[in-house]
């Protein structure tokens, strides 16, 4: 994984706009939407009306799990699921800030460096996932997924 920190407020914000737009358009349950730089601050958070008390910590978990493993966390979760005492020392080891469950996807420039992550919880795991892919994509990112299936 190669990084920057060039990953803007307004480019951030612009993301988490079409992640909760394209949450509506598929009546998606509230969701709150965390942007992280590519060295783990928050950029630009957001929780719609409605969204649980924990739903920032598990949006920003799956969005940190995925910079501090340098891949999305479905990966995380499709490769972890065979190692359950490496992913007990990764939770350990983060101190409750890793959740290795499909939302958490890096986003990339054109250049293949990852920028930042996005994290995303509210409805099941991988329609959080499809808004994040769908939200990098159209703010004119790569989304690292690339693709997923919302079903």
């Amino acid at each position: 994984m190669k990084l920057k920190t060039n990953l803007s407020l307004d480019v951030s914000n612009n993301i988490i706009d079409f992640a909760i737009e394209n949450g509506r358009e598929q009546n998606l349950l509230p969701l709150t939407v965390v942007i992280l730089d590519s060295g783990g601050k928050i950029i630009a958070s957001k929780s719609e009306d409605g969204s649980s008390n924990m739903r920032f910590e598990i949006a920003y978990g799956k969005a940190w799990g995925a910079l501090g493993l340098g891949m999305s966390s479905r990966l995380i979760a499709d490769k972890m699921s065979s190692r359950p005492t490496f992913l007990n020392a990764l939770a350990a080891l983060s101190k409750g800030k890793f959740i290795p469950v499909p939302g958490g996807v890096l986003i990339e420039d054109a250049e293949g460096f990852t920028i930042g992550a996005i994290g995303i919880s509210g409805d099941t795991s991988e329609k959080d996932e499809y808004c994040a892919i769908i939200a990098i994509k159209e703010s004119g990112l790569f989304p690292e997924p690339a693709e997923i299936d919302p079903s």
